[in-house]
């Protein structure tokens, strides 16, 4: 069952819709995780944000599904350092809920 903003239930358990984004560009090094996490704070976001070894940058998000969308827009600017040339988001099941939103 869907409810509105996204949320479904499993189980007994209501869960927050969940987007995996791949950031790429000019994103490591340039304090982006860091204003990530900040951000996605600021919209009441769980998940996490972490480097990837190819360059990019991988960001988990839960929450409603306005919130993920002012996110998923923030994602093409980042911080002023940033250079952003694509951002690839997918729906994803997330089995490890997030309390917060964390740097890892």
């Amino acid at each position: 069952m869907t409810f509105a903003g996204g949320w479904s239930r499993y189980g007994g358990a209501i869960l927050k819709p969940c987007e995996r984004y791949r950031v790429k560009g000019r994103v490591q090094g340039v304090f982006f995780r860091a204003a990530t996490r900040d951000m996605a704070r600021r919209l009441g976001l769980t998940g996490s944000v972490r480097n990837l070894p190819d360059g990019d940058v991988e960001v988990i998000a839960c929450g409603a599904r306005d919130k993920l969308d002012k996110l998923s827009a923030w994602l093409w600017q980042g911080p002023s350092s940033a250079r952003v040339t694509e951002v690839i988001s997918e729906p994803i099941e997330v089995q490890n809920r997030y309390d917060e939103f964390v740097v890892r």
